[in-house]
């Protein structure tokens, strides 16, 4: 976003939502009852299982249109593949996310590959919803209540499996929660008229709510204690060899930014800055909703809450 801020902004009465709020995705509004949503990503591996990995970077790049509440339908593959690594590879890279395109329903219909010194494998989404459906990360509201769905630490324990501290099969929840699509829980904020919604992948916790304040013009107040992290991951952010180089990264950047209470732990901390893949959706919903919202989710997702939107103060976000 920093190069993105630079450029010229581009102007037209159709674009619903371009670069300026660094939101998921972008919205081009067809006709009055049809809008496209359209975004990309992709990454080098970050499990050494290709269906595994093929599963997760297609739930990662869906999630860019649940997080606006669209219905994702199109996909074109982006694939990087290095000369002399077997196609076996690659084929199980393909199907695995395959299978996640498939279970969205979303149809493969091409995709773009070039020789490269390592495997990145991601994917083109385009997806659709009504213009007046469209949810952003800019329109959370003082009063909201804050919730995520899925728990973080991902990026750690990745990092941790990397260094040879932990083997997959310690890992599982992970890997399951990570090709979770956020379907589910993007059909119900919908249902319930979310004020505002962003999914967490590489800024972390921290870095996305950042983005959500920002873009609506408030602050955010993150309950530490109630966020929920995987075991595995609060084991091994106190040791720096387990964590992922943009975790200190983002604290850096976003820090003065943050205000932390004293009573807040640092390892406790360090998590909410983490890199997620594939995180879950972190969505702004009027709190007379809140529990009835979450019931809902639970009975799918494990859904809980986070924090509040506040009026804008001098620290954007509050750790607490």
């Amino acid at each position: 976003m920093q190069v993105l801020h630079q450029l010229p902004v581009t102007k037209d009465k159709d674009l619903l939502v371009g670069i300026e709020t660094a939101d998921d995705a972008g919205v081009y509004r067809l006709s009055d009852d049809t809008a496209v949503i359209s975004t990309v990503d992709f990454f080098p591996p970050i499990v050494d299982a290709p269906f595994l990995f093929g599963e997760i970077a297609a739930a990662n790049a869906l999630s860019d249109v649940y997080a606006m509440g669209g219905t994702p339908r199109l996909a074109m593959n982006i694939v990087c593949f290095p000369k002399g690594l077997p196609f076996d590879v690659l084929n199980e890279i393909l199907k695995g996310s395959l299978s996640k395109l498939n279970e969205a329903g979303v149809l493969l219909v091409g995709g773009h590959s070039i020789e490269d010194s390592e495997v990145k494998y991601g994917l083109s989404i385009t997806g659709f919803s009504h213009p007046d459906k469209i949810i952003t990360n800019s329109g959370a509201r003082p009063g909201d209540a804050l919730i995520l769905t899925k728990p973080l630490g991902t990026g750690v324990v990745t990092s941790a499996i990397k260094a040879g501290k932990m083997v997959d099969e310690e890992a599982e929840a992970v890997f399951d929660s990570m090709r979770t699509l956020n379907r589910y829980a993007s059909q119900q904020m919908v249902e319930f008229g979310a004020s505002g919604c962003t999914d967490v992948t590489g800024y972390g916790l921290i870095g996305h709510a950042m983005e959500m304040a920002k873009g609506s013009g408030v602050s955010i107040r993150i309950d530490a204690p109630s966020v929920r992290v995987f075991p595995e991951a609060l084991k091994f952010v106190a040791k720096k060899s387990c964590r992922p180089r943009t975790l200190l990264t983002n604290r850096e950047y976003l820090g003065p930014d943050v205000e932390v209470g004293a009573s807040v732990p640092e390892d406790l901390e360090l998590v909410l800055y983490d890199p997620q893949t594939s995180g879950g959706l972190l969505i702004a919903i009027r709190e007379e909703e809140a529990t009835a919202f979450i019931e809902k989710l639970r009975e799918k997702v494990d859904a809980f809450r986070v924090g509040s939107i506040v009026a804008k103060s001098r620290a954007r976000i509050h750790i607490e």
